[in-house]
């Protein structure tokens, strides 16, 4: 504990001049003293700077009594750890239990007795300083922690990307949907946070993970062969078969690496990204995949995912398609709203697909930038044409 000075400073409050004349006698060899005869006065000295390290407080004074005051620096964020002691002629009980309510660490009676006034400061200023020297430690740990929690995150944000980048070179698809479609969650996610439905399951660090987890939503492609992978045309039923094992492939996955973690631990992160790459193609009517569950069986996270895989494979070229226009992607999805989508994330999309078009836009595959920025102004002449008719 750092004291103001050379020696701790002390605040004597007493509206008897005798009273604060003993106590000064008493104190001035081993410490800094300012005195007030009246609580207004002590309060504006309390809350000057420096503060006094310790204050000695009497109870009955005019205008403002102890009490009074010692509630008044309690409350303040800047002198409510003060160690406030009453010096008072009352030894009633009610007298100290309302005192310690106030927030007094201690009561001295009058008349003085030197050793004892001395040795109770000397008490308070120690158990300060090991309080003190507590707070700081803690706050040390904290920053600790929290250095640690980044760097954690850190490393599974890595650890997505980089399972990611994995995915990406086994498929066909470029890296720009994977960066495309986590954009597309947050911006539904973030949009459906005023929605009854879904405030309660989207907050903050929901949002968050569902960022960092979207990414992996086709990280069981990789055990797909790459004759069905990479087929540059329609697939045959029985290929289909072995392509929708990739979000059983994922699933394993996860669970495998969740046995890594002990019994008492989980990973909130791991077991959204298995949520989202087991779930992302199941539908809302049940006509989906791998279980054919539908409605709210099937997770949020799947739910936002399938939206956002889906418009952008619309969007997108493939070897085995030529990209739709933003419009046509509109009327899709709005077709497919209470059949394959949720119908309250279909509306969501209705209402925020602008954003999903800048998102296209900013993250466009480098072949198909130039199209897609063409397509984005003929479409806005085309408003302002509407506009002015």
């Amino acid at each position: 504990m750092a004291f103001s000075g050379d020696k701790p400073r002390v605040l004597i409050v007493d509206d008897l001049a005798d009273n604060i004349n003993i106590l000064a006698e008493i104190l001035k060899p081993y410490y800094r003293l300012t005195v007030a005869l009246e609580g207004k006065k002590a309060l504006k000295i309390a809350f000057s700077n420096p503060m006094p390290d310790l204050i000695l407080l009497d109870i009955m004074m005019p205008e403002i009594n102890g009490f009074q005051v010692c509630r008044q620096l309690r409350l303040n964020e800047k002198t409510r750890n003060i160690p406030i002691i009453f010096v008072s002629a009352s030894t009633d009980i009610q007298s100290e239990t309302t005192g310690f309510e106030a927030g007094a660490v201690d009561f001295i009676t009058k008349p003085f007795s030197p050793p004892i006034v001395l040795s109770r400061i000397k008490t308070h200023f120690e158990l300060k300083k090991a309080r003190d020297s507590l707070e700081m430690q803690n706050e040390i740990l904290e920053q600790k922690v929290l250095e640690r929690t980044a760097e954690i995150d850190l490393l599974q944000e890595v650890a997505v990307q980089s399972l990611a980048s994995l995915a990406e070179t086994r498929d066909n698809e470029t890296g720009g949907h994977i960066q495309r479609t986590q954009h597309y969650v947050k911006v539904l996610a973030e949009y459906l946070r005023g929605h009854d439905r879904f405030k309660d399951h989207l907050n903050d660090r929901i949002v968050d993970l569902l960022f960092k987890c979207a990414p992996l939503h086709d990280i069981g492609k990789v055990g797909v062969p790459d004759t069905v992978l990479l087929k540059p045309g329609k697939l045959t039923d029985q290929e289909f078969k072995i392509m929708k094992k990739h979000t059983i492939y994922a699933k394993e996955a996860f669970e495998r690496a969740m046995t890594f973690i002990s019994n008492n631990q989980h990973s909130d992160l791991v077991d959204l990204a298995m949520e989202i790459a087991y779930t992302h193609h199941e539908k809302w009517d049940g006509s989906g995949y791998p279980r054919g569950v539908g409605g709210e069986q099937i997770p949020l996270s799947g739910r936002l995912m399938a939206l956002a895989d889906v418009y952008d494979a619309l969007i997108s070229r493939r070897v085995y398609k030529a990209p739709l226009s933003h419009s046509d992607a509109i009327n899709i999805i709005r077709k497919g709203s209470g059949h394959h989508f949720d119908p309250d994330i279909g509306k969501a999309f209705l209402h925020i697909n602008q954003t999903f078009q800048q998102i296209a836009i900013k993250f466009a595959d480098r072949e198909q930038e130039q199209n897609r920025e063409r397509e984005h102004k003929q479409e806005q002449e085309h408003k302002q044409e509407q506009e002015h008719k």
